[in-house]
C-alpha cells in the first residue's frame, strides 16, 4: 500500500476524535449530548477556509437513516412486546421450578436464559428484563442479590454475541462492512455476516463466563449450606410500623382431617382467634382473590395466608394444613408484581362515608380484602364488618394491582395512598408476540435485509396491539439512538479523509514486521480500552475503518480484523462504565473494586478466548 501523506483534514479529524474521547472519559456532558456536539463540529468544519469538507453535506445526517439505527429501534420495540406479554415472567417461573434453592444451579440457569434472550434483544434490554427475575429469585431463596446479579449482567453482554442482532456493535458492523466495501481495492467486497454466523463464538464465550463464575464461587468458599431461605415478604416497614402487621405470604393445602373443610371463609376469619390473614383461595380449579366470605373451603383447597412464620406453621399443625415450600396454584397471586398490600383512604365527600363495611362488600365490588382499619390513631383488626366508614379512615387492603389501578382511575370514593407500579401483562397476546418474533427472523432469512425484517416485526407488534404506539416510543432508548446516529458520520470521516489509513500506517511502522495475529491482538486491546471509555457502538464505529486499513496493508483478512474489533468492544467487564454494568451496580450493591476483581479475570479470558475462536471459526 502506498504511503499516506498527512493532511490538514486528517489533523482536524484527529482533533475532533480527541475531543470525543475527552468528553466521554471525563463525562463533561451526557454522552448523547457529546455525540450531537461532535456532529455539529463535523458540519461546521466545512466552513473553515483552506479545509476541504470532511464529509459531503448529504452524509452529515446519514446516521439517522442508517440500517443499523432502524434495526436497533426495531429490536427495542420487539423486546418491549415480549416483556409486555409476560414472556419473561414465564421464564422466571421455570428457572425457580428447575433451580430450586441451589445457588450454583440458579446461577447457571439465569446466565443461560439471559444469554439466550440477549442474543435477540439489546444487552441492556435483556439485563433490564432479568432484573426483576433475579430479585424475585433472591427474595424467594434468600440468596444475596450480589451472588446472582453480576453473572446475569455478564451473561447479557456475552449472549449478545450469539447473533448479529444481539449486540449493537455487531448490527453496526454489518453496516460498516457494506459502506467500506465501496472503497476496497480491485473491486473486493466484504460480505455482511449472517444472523447466526457468530453463534458458536457467543455460545463458547457464554460457557466460559459461566465456568469463570463457578470458579469465583469455589474460590470464595461459598456453599449451599450458607444460604438462609426466608420466604418472600411483601410487608413494608411502613405497614409494620403503622399497622403492626409483620410476616410472610404462604400457600397451604387443606387436608382430609382439617376442621376447616366444609366451613365458610367468614368462619375462618371471624371465629378462629389469631388465624393468619386469608388472601386467596384456590378451589375447583378457580383462584379467588380475594375470596368471598361466603365461599366454602373444601378438602384439597389451597389457601393463601399471611402472618408470622411461626404462627403459620402452628396454624397448619392445628388444622391439618400442608405448607408449600414454594407457591404452587397461587404462585401468580402471591407474586409481588401481580398483587400486594396497599393503603386506601376515605375522603370527606366519599359516598362510602356512613356505610357499613359489610354492606359495601369490598371484596366483591372492589376486589379488596380489608385487613385492618386505622381511625384517629387506633387500629382495628377483626370483626369490623358492622363498622360504618368515616372520612379519613385508612384501610389496609390486599388486592391485585390491576384492581387497585381500576379503582384509582374510576372511583372517586376512595384514594389509593400507596404508590405502586402496574404494567398490565397481556398474557392473551403472549403466543402472538412469540409468533411475530419468529416471523421477523424468518423474514430476515428470506430477504437478507435485517432492518426491514426487524421493523416489520416491530410494526406487527403495534398493529396487533401487543404494544401500543406510545409504548413503542417509550421502549426506544432515544439517547442510545442519538449517540449512534451522531457518531456514525465521525466514523465515515475517519475513513474517507484517509485518517484510518494514516493511523494504520503509523501503527505498522511502530510495531515493525510482526505476525498478523499480533496486530489482531493489538486491535482487540485497543477496542477493549475504547469500550471502557465510550459505548461499544462508538468504539466500533471509530475502530472498524482502522482495522480494515491495517488488514489491507498487511495482507490480512479485513473482515476478520473488523469482526475482531466489534467483538472486543463487548469486552467491558472491568469497570461499571458499560450500560449493563451500570444497571446492575446498584441492585447488586457492587463497588468498582468488585468489578476489578471479578471482571479482571473475565476480561483476560474474553480476550484470549475470542482471539483463538475468531481465528478458528473465521
Amino acid at each position: 500500500m502506498p504511503a499516506v501523506a498527512f493532511t490538514p483534514e486528517m489533523a482536524l479529524v484527529l482533533a475532533i476524535l480527541g475531543a470525543t474521547l475527552v468528553l466521554f472519559i471525563f463525562d463533561i456532558v451526557r454522552t448523547d449530548v457529546a455525540a450531537m456536539c461532535i456532529l455539529l463540529a463535523l458540519g461546521l468544519s466545512s466552513k473553515i477556509p483552506g479545509i476541504a469538507p470532511l464529509l459531503p453535506p448529504e452524509d452529515l445526517f446519514s446516521g439517522f437513516s442508517s440500517n443499523a439505527v432502524i434495526a436497533i429501534i426495531a429490536v427495542m420495540i420487539i423486546g418491549a412486546g415480549l416483556d409486555r406479554t409476560g414472556v419473561m415472567r414465564r421464564v422466571a417461573e421455570q428457572i425457580l421450578r428447575i433451580g430450586g434453592r441451589s445457588e450454583g444451579r440458579l446461577m447457571i440457569l439465569i446466565s443461560i436464559a439471559t444469554a439466550a434472550v440477549s442474543s435477540f434483544v439489546q444487552n441492556v434490554a435483556a439485563a433490564a428484563l432479568f432484573l426483576p427475575v433475579v430479585n424475585r429469585i433472591c427474595n424467594r431463596t434468600g440468596i444475596p442479590a450480589a451472588w446472582l446479579m453480576m453473572p446475569m449482567g455478564f451473561a447479557a453482554i456475552l449472549g449478545g454475541l450469539g447473533t448479529t442482532i444481539g449486540s449493537s456493535s455487531l448490527i453496526v458492523l454489518n453496516d460498516l462492512l457494506t459502506s467500506s466495501s465501496a472503497r476496497l481495492p480491485d473491486g473486493s467486497v466484504i460480505k455482511p455476516l449472517a444472523l447466526f454466523s457468530v453463534l458458536p463464538l457467543g455460545v463458547a464465550l457464554t460457557g466460559l463466563g459461566i465456568v469463570w463464575f463457578l470458579v469465583v464461587r469455589f474460590l470464595s468458599g461459598r456453599n449451599e449450606r450458607e444460604v438462609k431461605a426466608p420466604r418472600e415478604s411483601r410487608v413494608s416497614s411502613y405497614v409494620e410500623r403503622v399497622y403492626g402487621i409483620r410476616g410472610e405470604l404462604a400457600e397451604v393445602r387443606v387436608g382430609r382431617d382439617s376442621p376447616l373443610a366444609g366451613r365458610r371463609v367468614r368462619a375462618l376469619e371471624q371465629e378462629i382467634e389469631n388465624a393468619p390473614f386469608l388472601l386467596a383461595l384456590y378451589s375447583g380449579d378457580v383462584v379467588k382473590v380475594p375470596p368471598d366470605p361466603e365461599e366454602t373451603i373444601w378438602v384439597d383447597s389451597h389457601l393463601g395466608l399471611m402472618g408470622e412464620p411461626e404462627a403459620i406453621r402452628l396454624f397448619c399443625e392445628q388444622n391439618d394444613l400442608s405448607l408449600f415450600e414454594e407457591p404452587d396454584r397461587l404462585a401468580k397471586v402471591l407474586d409481588a408484581q401481580q398483587s400486594g398490600i396497599a393503603e386506601v383512604v376515605i375522603p370527606p365527600r366519599s359516598n362510602l362515608v356512613g356505610s357499613a363495611i359489610g354492606d359495601i362488600k369490598p371484596r366483591r365490588n372492589f376486589g379488596m380484602n380489608i385487613l385492618q382499619i386505622a381511625r384517629r390513631g387506633e387500629v382495628r383488626l377483626r370483626g369490623f364488618g358492622d363498622i360504618a366508614l368515616q372520612a379519613g379512615d385508612s384501610l389496609l387492603v390486599h388486592a391485585s394491582w390491576a384492581d387497585l389501578e381500576k379503582q384509582r382511575r374510576s372511583n372517586r370514593n376512595m384514594v389509593i395512598a400507596t404508590d405502586f407500579h402496574y404494567d398490565p401483562i397481556r398474557a392473551d397476546r403472549q403466543n402472538l408476540a412469540l409468533l411475530i418474533f419468529v416471523a421477523s427472523l424468518t423474514l430476515f432469512f428470506l430477504t437478507d435485509n435485517l432492518s426491514l425484517s426487524l421493523m416489520a416485526g416491530a410494526i406487527a407488534m403495534i398493529l396487533t396491539n401487543v404494544v401500543s404506539m406510545d409504548e413503542a416510543y417509550d421502549a426506544v432508548s432515544w439517547s442510545t439512538i442519538f449517540l449512534l446516529a451522531c457518531l456514525m458520520p465521525l466514523g465515515l470521516a475517519v475513513d474517507r479523509t484517509g485518517t484510518a489509513a494514516w493511523l494504520s500506517q503509523v501503527i505498522l511502522s511502530s510495531v515493525g514486521d510482526v505476525p498478523s495475529w499480533v496486530l489482531q491482538a493489538l486491535l482487540a486491546l485497543l477496542a477493549t480500552a475504547f469500550s471502557l471509555l465510550m459505548s461499544n457502538v462508538g468504539a466500533t464505529i471509530l475502530l472498524v475503518p482502522l482495522a480494515i486499513n491495517v488488514a489491507l496493508a498487511t495482507g490480512a483478512d479485513p473482515a476478520l480484523f473488523a469482526l475482531t474489533v466489534a467483538v472486543a468492544t463487548s469486552n467491558a467487564f472491568l469497570i461499571p462504565t458499560n450500560q449493563v454494568n451500570a444497571l446492575i451496580a446498584g441492585p447488586g450493591d457492587y463497588k468498582v473494586s468488585d468489578f476489578l476483581r471479578v471482571g479482571g479475570g473475565m476480561t483476560l479470558i474474553f480476550l484470549i478466548a475470542s482471539l483463538v475462536l475468531l481465528n478458528l471459526l473465521f
